[in-house]
Parts: structure tokens; C-alpha cells; sequence
């Protein structure tokens, strides 16, 4: 079911990802159009907030916000190496937002499986130094993620997504303790995988630290 946004939306597609650092594990990214009023209070720098303070701005963010959400894999992030992927799942997370909310994007003499058609209106901000490709101007800024409510916005959705995405992992893989670490190169996951050997979800690409 296509949700319908209530009010006119702002001209700022936030974008941000979250698990460029894991040893195994999805990187995920979202794009984030907030309304007017927002309360921009909620918001901050994923890492600046407790979990349970992102899962609440999470839970606003989605029933109030313009969003898409999108990953990738970490057989992709082997093949085309972490900062394509981030970029890949940000473009992914723009089609997720488009396919999501079709009236936002798009006029209705476009052809419906497009996302260009009032592309015109937005300007998309990206936390980091690079863009990933699409159809709207686009702008590479440091640190963004504690700047700009849309980017921490869009930080927010994707931490809370990949953690979940770990959390269920965690039911598949239990010996690798994916709840608790969600697949950062801490000191029990690097034992784990030392015990274990790598995961089917591990990032082969990733060198993983001497104990």
C-alpha cells in the first residue's frame, strides 16, 4: 500500500548511510524529505544517540517523513568495494522513496516508473565527500549528519534499519553475537570468526585484526 503524504514537502532529500565500518553485514543507506514543522528537536547525529532515543525519532521520522530505505549486500560491497556500495545503497534507498510516495517526485504526464519528473524542485545532500548517481542535483558535505535535519534524519533510518537487520542475523548465526556488536570488528567478534571461521555474511574484502 502507497502511503500518502499530508502537506507540502520540503525541497531537501537527506542522505546517509550507516555500516561502512563491520567486518560482515549489509551497508544500509536512506533518503529523508521532512515537512514543514518537523520537530527538529528529535534529531541528531545516529551516533550522538541512545538506542532507544533513535528508535523513537526512528518511529516519527517514518510516520511523518518522506523516506526510502535500501541496502547492500556484503557479496556487492566485496565486488565493488565499500564506498560504491554506500553510494549504491543511497541511489537504492532514492528509488525506495520514489516507489514509496509516487505523487511527490513525479508529474502525472511522466511515465510511472520514473522519478525525475519534478526533480527539478529538490536538491539532494549526501553526508561524506561523494554523490552516489542521481537524478536531482546532488552535494557532497562533511559531517552533514549533524548539520542538516534531513542527513540526520536519513542517519537515523539507517542505523536503526541495519541494526535491526543484524539483530534478525543474530537468529541464524548465533555463535558470532551479531545483537549485541552488529558486525563492527569488536574484540568478541574477532574471536568468534577466529573460532567459527567467517559467517555467510561476512565481508571477505575486510581484513579482520590479529587478537
Amino acid at each position: 500500500m502507497k502511503k500518502e503524504y499530508a502537506g507540502k514537502p520540503g525541497t531537501i532529500v537527506g542522505f546517509d548511510e550507516a555500516g561502512r565500518g563491520p567486518l560482515a553485514g549489509p551497508v544500509y543507506a536512506a533518503a529523508v524529505i521532512l515537512p514543514p514543522n518537523f520537530p527538529l528537536e528529535l534529531l541528531n547525529d545516529s551516533k550522538k544517540l541512545s538506542e532507544k532515543r533513535r528508535e523513537e525519532a526512528a518511529a516519527i521520522i517514518m510516520k511523518d517523513a518522506v523516506w526510502g530505505i535500501a541496502s547492500a549486500e556484503a557479496v556487492e560491497i566485496d565486488r565493488i568495494n565499500i564506498l560504491q556500495a554506500s553510494l549504491l545503497a543511497m541511489t537504492r534507498a532514492w528509488e525506495a522513496l520514489c516507489a514509496a510516495f509516487p505523487g511527490i517526485l513525479r508529474k502525472p504526464e511522466k511515465n510511472k516508473n520514473d522519478c525525475i519528473g519534478a526533480a527539478e524542485n529538490f536538491t539532494a545532500i549526501v553526508d561524506g565527500l561523494y554523490c552516489p548517481k542521481l537524478p536531482i542535483p546532488c552535494h557532497a558535505l562533511v559531517k552533514a549528519d549533524a548539520k542538516v535535519p534531513e542527513v540526520m534524519a536519513a542517519s537515523i533510518l539507517a542505523k536503526t534499519a541495519r541494526d535491526r537487520m543484524m539483530i534478525r542475523y543474530s537468529w541464524f548465526y548465533p555463535e558470532y553475537g551479531y545483537e549485541k556488536h552488529k558486525g563492527y570488528p569488536t574484540k568478541a567478534h574477532r574471536e568468534a570468526i577466529a573460532r567459527y571461521g567467517p559467517s555467510p555474511i561476512q565481508r571477505e574484502s575486510f581484513a579482520v585484526k590479529e587478537l
